[in-house]
């Protein structure tokens, strides 16, 4: 994926790409983007390892509460949010927090906009309910959530309740499944089947430190992530959500909207048999 900043001069006749307007995530050490930037910035590690389990790959819990969520304000009622899925009501939140971030909400957002979201395993039973409210039976909610539990769904919930009539669709292509998702968003807008787009993912783990115990031939042993190190020895899981607002480039600048960065292309393909750790494979799932 090439990623550039605008140039301040852009014409409106002659530009092409796709805009970036807006952006929202909950991460590892950080409660959104800019905490998140700031952690790159200063090299500060996020990743949490447990001394009892070197092998545990663990990152801290997204957000200070997983179970914090404002029902009313999406217009569910407390046991249909409460029957949702805690990683889809994570993204729901950074969906809106990138609308509005772009300067869309409301009466803002017009036209068919897009939604391509990636959700993680689906949160076990027994996971924690909404704050100081008993998790509801299934069933109890309006029909729009009855399965809103289910790991398919999370882009149809986030178009039905932000009320978005573009393409929605989940997606899934295992490490890159948020990259495909942004890919496809960015066609969808290039074909013209939307005039904007939501593209994300949402992975929460269960345990309350986000720890998730997993061996592969793809994870580090020593519980580090070292991207672009010739220290690296694989990668390492952890709780996240993020997700960007999308638009062409050349309907931002006749819009004025203001533009974070622009995506010049994508691609997408796959590694096929070959191995992870043969030269110049990086990854055993799709990649852009």
């Amino acid at each position: 994926m090439i990623l550039t900043e605008m140039s301040g001069q852009e014409d409106p006749g002659r530009v092409s790409g796709v805009a970036i307007l807006g952006l929202s995530g909950r991460f590892p050490g950080a409660g959104g983007p800019s905490e998140f930037w700031a952690n790159l910035r200063a090299g500060r590690e996020s990743i949490t390892a447990l001394a009892e389990r070197p092998r545990l790959d663990a990152g801290e819990a997204v957000g200070d509460d997983i179970a914090g969520f404002d029902a009313a304000f999406f217009g569910m009622s407390v046991p249909a949010a409460s029957a949702v899925d805690p990683q889809h009501r994570l993204f729901l939140e950074c969906a809106w927090e990138a609308f509005e971030h772009a300067g869309y909400v409301g009466e803002r957002v017009q036209g068919p906009v897009a939604v391509f979201a990636a959700p993680g395993p689906p949160f076990p039973i027994g996971s924690p309910p909404l704050a100081n409210h008993q998790a509801a039976a299934s069933g109890t909610g309006p029909p729009a959530y009855d399965a809103a539990g289910a790991r398919d769904v999370l882009a149809t919930l986030v178009s039905r309740t932000l009320n978005l009539t573009g393409p929605s669709m989940d997606v899934q292509t295992a490490g890159a499944s948020s990259l495909a998702a942004v890919h496809l968003a960015c066609q969808s807008l290039l074909n013209g089947e939307c005039d904007m787009a939501l593209a994300g993912g949402s992975t929460v783990y269960a345990d309350e430190n986000g720890a998730h115990e997993y061996r592969g031939e793809d994870l580090s042993p020593d519980g580090h992530c070292r991207p672009f190190n010739a220290r690296a020895t694989g990668t390492v899981l952890a709780s996240a959500v993020a997700c960007v607002v999308l638009k062409r480039l050349e309907d931002a600048v006749r819009d004025g909207d203001h533009v974070v960065a622009v995506i010049r292309g994508s691609a997408i393909n796959n590694t096929g048999a070959r191995p992870a750790g043969e030269p110049g494979v990086l990854a055993t799932c799709h990649g852009v």
